[in-house]
This record gives C-alpha cells, sequence and structure tokens, in this order.
C-alpha cells in the first residue's frame, strides 16, 4: 500500500485535524456554488528555519475577498494564530502551499462562513514557460461599472482558471495568458504579467480588468522603484510582448517563471533580469 502524501488541515475553532476528517456538508455553499475565497502562498522549510512568504499581504487580500464577498469581517487574530497552529506542526523539508479557505457555509441551516486551512508539499519548479494566449470572453474595462462581476476576488470558482490550464495543455503548452476580447493582456490562470519593455516594467492595470492583484509582481516591482525603474500599468497587446526585453509570470507558489515562447513565437529573454527578479521575489533561497 502506498504512503499518502503528506497534508495538514485546521480548522478555525477546532485547530489542526486529521486529514481524512469530514469537514463539509452536501449544501456547503462552497461545493455547491463555489460561494467562497481562498488564497495562498509559499510555505519554506530548511536548515534556516521555516518561513511563510508575505503572509500579512495574503492574509490582507483574503480579507478584500472576504469583503467584496460580504462574508463580513475577517478574524485577522485568529487565522494568524491558526497559520502559526498549522505552520508549527509542518515538518516536511522544502517548499509548500499555505492554502487559507472560507465558503459562505451551510444553506439549510444558513451558518457562519466555513474557514479552514490546509497546507500541502508543492513539488513544481521555475521553469521556463512556453505559453499561449486565450480568449477570456469580456473587454478589458467589463468591471469598472460592475462590482458584482466580483473583480480582483480570489473566489473558489476556480473552473474556467483550470479549464484555461487544460486547454494550454492540449495545445502543447505549459501555461495560459487570458486576453480580453478587445485584444488586451489580462493574467495567467494563477499567476500575474510582467513585462519588461525599454526603460520602463509594465503591469496589467487593476481597473476595470478584474484582475486579482499579484503580491508577488507587488513585491518585485515596488523593490524596483525603490532602485529607480520605472513601473506603469497599462493594457498592452499580445505583439507587444514579443518586441519586449522579457516577459515573465509571476505568482505566489511558483515564483518568477520566464515566458519563452507566446503562440509559437519566440520571446526575447533577459536572464540577469530573470535573476534580479527571482532574488528580489524571495524564490532564490
Amino acid at each position: 500500500m502506498s504512503t499518502p502524501n503528506p497534508q495538514l488541515v485546521a480548522v478555525m475553532g477546532r485547530g489542526i485535524v486529521d486529514q481524512d476528517t469530514p469537514l463539509l456538508t452536501a449544501d456547503n455553499l462552497g461545493l455547491t456554488r463555489g460561494d467562497g475565497c481562498f488564497d495562498a502562498t509559499r510555505l519554506v522549510v530548511d536548515g534556516a528555519g521555516k518561513r511563510v512568504d508575505n503572509i500579512e499581504r495574503h492574509l490582507r487580500r483574503f480579507a478584500r475577498s472576504w469583503e467584496l464577498l460580504e462574508l463580513g469581517r475577517l478574524g485577522f487574530e485568529a487565522w494568524r494564530a491558526l497559520i502559526d497552529e498549522a505552520v508549527d506542526a509542518w515538518d516536511v523539508p522544502g517548499a509548500a502551499t499555505v492554502k487559507t479557505i472560507a465558503t459562505r457555509g451551510t444553506e439549510h441551516p444558513q451558518s457562519e462562513p466555513t474557514q479552514l486551512l490546509t497546507i500541502t508539499p508543492f513539488s513544481g519548479s521555475l521553469v521556463p514557460l512556453n505559453v499561449v494566449t486565450l480568449n477570456r470572453g469580456y473587454t478589458s474595462d467589463a468591471f469598472a461599472e460592475s462590482p458584482w462581476l466580483l473583480g480582483g476576488v480570489k473566489s473558489l470558482s476556480y473552473a474556467i482558471n483550470v479549464a484555461g490550464t487544460r486547454e494550454a495543455h492540449r495545445r502543447g503548452a505549459d501555461d495560459c495568458l487570458f486576453v480580453s476580447a478587445d485584444g488586451f493582456c489580462l493574467e495567467g490562470p494563477t499567476s500575474a504579467l510582467v513585462v519588461a519593455t525599454g526603460d520602463e516594467v509594465v503591469l496589467t492595470p487593476l481597473e476595470g480588468t478584474g484582475i486579482l492583484r499579484s503580491i508577488t509582481a507587488d513585491v518585485v516591482t515596488e523593490q524596483l522603484e525603490a532602485e529607480g525603474v520605472r513601473v506603469v500599468h497599462r493594457l498592452i497587446r499580445p505583439a507587444e510582448i514579443l518586441d519586449a526585453d522579457g516577459a515573465w509570470l509571476m505568482s505566489s507558489v511558483r515564483g518568477v517563471c520566464p515566458i519563452v515562447t507566446l503562440d509559437g513565437h519566440d520571446v526575447p529573454q533577459d536572464a540577469a533580469r530573470t535573476r534580479h527578479y527571482t532574488a528580489l521575489s524571495g524564490f532564490d533561497r
């Protein structure tokens, strides 16, 4: 019999539970409607100890998702305590993913939000990516006047994101870059687009596009600005990536991954910038 993969599960108000403990009923709204949110970041266990990347920023983003879903106010202290308890108990060497999860709770009767946390090993690596563009199906300003579309919420409704990744794999690529119906670059299914061109670094604007704020991209570009690099938020088309100095998909779990091809076309590479951005993100250790 094979040994099950290690996983830690913790529940708000209960602490760490056995990973096989039943946690959701059949009418939990996170299960039946994807009505909830989550966030995720990297935990590293090595000779230097344990560290969780940018946990306060992730909790603030998690709280914003809570507020936009009208789940109430996030209990920061309770979540910090639950995360600390879980991290203290996790002793698997290497990288892992810490995921905070909340659903609206049960429908019959309506309950308080379900809140839980998982830690699972991450076996991925920082690799160059072959990327294809996929039409996301809405214009670049679709979210500007439509807050009910939940732009910027890290929703449990992730079926389209996962479907995009599957389609990329079907096309022989590693990942996809979602593009708006009017032809502008948005984001990857689990990552932000960062493009270096000339004397500036370009990020997709949050306003109107509905994309998720990327903590890794923020961490990198804030330090670049401190170094005197000009960082701008503007819409770009895929063709501009092919003429840029380099492009990357950045995430809190996978790190800084250079795009090497886009729709089969070579993307310029800058190994020095990749190393520098990786160091700024903390993924060099």
